[in-house]
């Protein structure tokens, strides 16, 4: 019995340590093996916003290339919205927790070197999303806000919320010749589907007749479904509009937390 036990145990074999940058480059290789498509030409005008929420990637990002597609400078943003960081309505237990939001806090960074590289910065502003996305469309006027959709309620309702103020919004339009300015909002949310590795659209069924049981749902999309193929993405999306100040990533005391260590 022993020396079976001594045959069957497997050699464990470290992985070799990787820098930043050459996991950066097998990540772009990995992804440029299975994009798809042709980028076209650029043709849009003025200013599109790329509102960063939970996703907080460059690569396979399909609200960037449509904001790219669409306008002539794009302007990330992420909105450090104090209600993340707050307590639930029951029980008023923490949302985040330190590590959690240490977590955000790399992503972050890391989104924001990934954006430098492409020619962009992002821009990192603290407040509700409802009230700053509205500000700047106005101060750039932007045409339209990119960002991805999600389905938890909270969240749901902040997209309503940026929606109806994006609604109220008034910019100024110059009229033609020998015609008064008015003032219209043509500003638009436009949600893009990207977090489940099926495309919403391609699945063989209605959301609402979504099988109860899991090997039913795996057995309809293996054989009536497709993975999409990874979005590709211009090397460079600059230069973005002029901006003053972009402000920092947060530190988490800076979100009233205690800094933490993992425990394993």
């Amino acid at each position: 019995m022993a020396s079976l036990t001594a045959r069957t145990t497997p050699t464990v074999q470290n992985v070799p340590g990787l820098t930043t940058e050459e996991m950066e480059r097998v990540c772009e290789q990995t992804f440029q093996r299975y994009e798809s498509g042709g980028l076209g030409k650029r043709k849009g005008k003025g200013v599109a916003i790329v509102w960063f929420r939970n996703d907080l990637r460059v690569l396979d990002n399909e609200a960037l290339l449509r904001a790219w597609v669409s306008s002539e400078a794009i302007l990330p943003v992420y909105c450090v919205d104090p209600r993340l960081f707050g307590t639930t309505h029951y029980f008023g237990l923490p949302k985040t927790g330190a590590l959690r939001a240490q977590f955000i806090i790399e992503c972050l960074n890391d989104l924001k070197r990934n954006l430098v590289k492409r020619g962009l910065d992002l821009l990192i502003q603290h407040g509700k999303p409802e009230e700053i996305i509205p500000s700047l469309v106005k101060a750039y006027k932007a045409h339209t806000v990119y960002a991805h959709k999600e389905t938890c309620s909270e969240e749901v309702k902040v997209e309503k919320l940026v929606t109806r103020n994006l609604q109220k919004l008034v910019l100024p339009s110059s009229g033609g010749l020998g015609k008064e300015p008015r003032s219209i909002n043509t500003t638009k949310l436009e949600l893009v589907w990207g977090s489940t590795m099926y495309h919403i659209d391609d699945l063989p069924f209605d959301c609402e007749s979504l099988p109860d049981v899991y090997t039913q749902f795996r057995k309809s999309v293996e054989y009536k479904s497709k993975i999409r193929n990874c979005t590709r993405l211009p090397t460079s999306f600059g230069p973005p509009p002029e901006v003053g100040d972009w402000g920092h990533v947060p530190q988490v005391t800076e979100l009233g937390l205690q800094q933490e260590k993992a425990g394993f």
